[in-house]
């Protein structure tokens, strides 16, 4: 008998083990004044969690086999508003929560005043004003790996951008979300979160961009992609491609939550020019190449350090791709095939050190250079003397070598023959269709008179 209440007690044990759930609140005060202390239900009401940090319940074996819909957690006296944000499954409905007096709060059925009901495919993001204290229930399919964090402002820190930096230039910054002094280590908040970063010009009328708008670099990510190097590691990183106009701007991170907007202001940055010039010395005959001529600033970026990387794009839309490396001085030099009059176009990507050493790499603006005809084959022009041949006159003021000039007398022979054989041809063709007309009248009158005789 004393085994079976052993055993009955152990049922109990567990039985009360399992309604102790797992619940994600992310809670944010947005009164600065007010007072917040976020608990989980337990059988120790005094286990409290700390107001600063993110703290996971310690659940055993039995613990962690509770059914998610029983997610409880406590909202204190001293509340004046708190938003809560539930994770849930994926294109999962939205979730109930059930006030300690046992009455609901649904997506579509709440108090407009009171209440502030954002849903996803993935959380729902809730704002409540002074809530009811006492326990309340989350039901709805909220993730497993649930957790409590207690917020009292969400910010982010990002690196200092460099103190030289260049229009073309793209840059990598990492940044890191903080809820007061501690960092969010949740992959779950970038489902929530959207971090971005605008860059607004100082109207400073001594700079290019004095009176220039807004302009949006980037969004921070932290999905592995582009130069985001892990996928939820809680870094979030920033791919700064600087392609405006050089001058001093301020650059604006925002931090964006459905019903929140935060922002850092970092201090303004001069943006400068960039420091590679291009410039193209034509070919004045088709055999010769264009010669590409790279110039190299060297104010804040060190000359020996510098290599590229480009493309030829001809007027054909033909693609060459060419680099230069290890050369030393202010200028680089390449060759550019001459292949047909038109439109040619350079790009180019420049890698190398500031004076300060740190590493850069930007793209050049593209140079685009136009090939007229008289530079690669002879203008000329046609003229009638009074024979009616027609010759070929050359306009250009470099004089042929003789293999070309006797090239060109053998096709003006050649058209001449053209000219007089078709000449021949034409008047036998007129004389053959004067003859058969002159026939044909002939003929038409003397079968006339010959039918008038009879």
């Amino acid at each position: 008998m004393e085994i079976n209440r052993f055993h009955c007690f152990n049922l109990l044990s567990v039985k009360v083990a399992r309604l102790i759930a797992c619940l994600f609140v992310f809670v944010v005060p947005f009164n600065a004044g007010a007072l917040f202390t976020g608990q989980i239900e337990n059988i120790n009401e005094d286990n409290k969690l700390n107001k600063s940090k993110v703290e996971y319940y310690q659940k055993d074996n039995i613990t962690n086999q509770v059914p998610y819909f029983d997610n409880r957690f406590r909202l204190d006296a001293d509340l004046e508003e708190i938003t809560l944000i539930f994770y849930r499954k994926s294109g999962s409905t939205p979730i109930i929560l059930i006030r300690p007096d046992g009455s609901k709060i649904r997506v579509n059925q709440f108090d407009h005043e009171k209440v502030q009901w954002f849903d996803d495919s993935t959380f729902d993001m809730i704002k409540i004003k002074k809530p009811m204290p006492g326990p309340w229930q989350a039901v709805g399919d909220i993730l497993p790996n649930s957790q409590i964090l207690v917020v009292s402002d969400v910010k982010i820190a990002v690196e200092p951008l460099p103190e030289i930096a260049f229009s073309g230039e793209t840059l990598k910054v990492e940044g890191r979300l903080f809820n007061g002094d501690e960092a969010i280590n949740s992959s779950h908040f970038t489902k929530v979160v959207k971090l971005d970063v605008n860059f607004y010009s100082t109207n400073n009328s001594l700079y290019e961009n004095f009176g220039a708008d807004a302009i949006k670099v980037t969004s921070f990510r932290d999905d592995g992609r582009g130069l985001d190097e892990y996928a939820n590691d809680n870094t979030f990183t920033g791919e700064f491609i600087l392609n405006f106009a050089p001058g001093e701007w301020q650059p604006v991170y925002l931090v964006k939550l459905p019903m929140a907007t935060r922002e850092l202001r970092q201090q303004s940055i001069l943006l400068h020019k960039t420091p590679i010039e291009i410039n193209v010395v034509k070919s004045d005959h088709v055999d010769k190449p264009h010669q590409l001529q790279l110039s190299i600033d060297p104010t804040f970026v060190d000359p020996n350090s510098l290599v590229f990387q480009g493309k030829f794009t001809f007027p054909d839309r033909q693609i060459e791709p060419f680099s230069i490396m290890e050369e030393n001085g202010e200028s680089r030099t390449s060759i550019i095939t001459n292949t047909e009059p038109g439109l040619y176009r350079v790009n180019v990507s420049a890698f190398g050190k500031t004076i300060t050493g740190r590493e850069f790499r930007l793209v050049v603006p593209e140079f685009s250079f136009n090939v007229e005809t008289s530079l690669n084959e002879p203008n000329t022009v046609e003229e009638t003397n009074i024979e009616g041949v027609t010759t070929i006159l050359e306009t250009t003021d470099e004089l042929l070598d003789k293999g070309e000039q006797d090239r060109i007398a053998a096709l003006l022979a050649q058209k001449l023959v053209q000219d007089e054989k078709e000449q021949e041809t034409f008047i036998i063709i007129a004389v053959g269709n004067g003859a058969v007309i002159v026939i044909s009248v002939i003929l038409f009158f003397f079968l006339r008179r010959k039918k008038k005789s009879k």
